[in-house]
């Protein structure tokens, strides 16, 4: 078993610059609210149903209940960019739990224009490759709603496995219930997964995909 790791990297949030030029990830910052709001606003986002993507308006909120979190240690937020250095997104890191050496990657979000490209590959590659190597974490978790299949199908893509699926797990503003699907990828599996992302992303750039 690997030595734990310094608790204080679990208490910080680190920039992740990308290596393959499709994304990189900053940490979440006030400034970036009208970036982000006109990101949210390519393909109307928060008008699926299934996802939890903040509407134009709500942004400010979403920004500030995200950074609130931070200083309670319970996420590390972070903003997405695309090959331009322009803000396309968000993600963060949530549930972290340095004892048990877990966390989740969750509250994903990406502008239409820059979804099914190799910005999701390397945006997670970058958030996996930080929690394993960096952070020493066992297991790394993603959820989201059984009718998000798109969500569901980008999961699986990164060679994470179905733990199984909470059923009535929350409820929607609107009172709809929500069954949640639990993904996990572990540290055994991991070099794996890195290895498979890593092809993805050099076959892109050869123009073999």
């Amino acid at each position: 078993m690997n030595q734990a790791p310094d608790p204080s990297l679990w208490n910080t949030i680190t920039p992740l610059p990308g290596k393959y030029g499709h994304a990189s990830l900053i940490p979440l910052a006030r400034e970036h609210k009208d970036a982000l709001t006109e990101a949210v606003k390519d393909g109307s986002l928060w008008n699926l149903w299934y996802a939890r993507v903040p509407s134009p308006e709500g942004m400010e909120v979403e920004i500030d209940r995200r950074l609130a979190l931070y200083e309670k240690g319970e996420m590390h937020p972070y903003t997405v960019l695309n090959h331009e250095g322009k803000i396309v997104g968000m993600t963060c890191y949530q549930m972290l739990d340095a004892k048990n050496r877990r966390v989740k990657v969750g509250y994903t979000w990406y502008a239409a224009s820059v979804q099914k490209t190799p910005l999701n590959t390397e945006a997670k590659l970058l958030l996996l490759t930080h929690a394993f190597e960096q952070l020493q974490a066992i297991s790394v978790c993603f959820t989201t709603a059984t009718y998000n299949l798109a969500s569901r199908r980008a999961i699986e893509r990164l060679g994470a496995k179905l733990d199984g699926i909470l059923r009535n797990h929350s409820l929607y503003d609107d009172g709809t219930s929500r069954d949640t699907c639990y993904y996990s990828i572990i540290d055994g599996e991991w070099p794996a997964v890195r290895k498979n992302l890593t092809w993805k992303l050099e076959q892109h750039a050869s123009g073999g995909e």
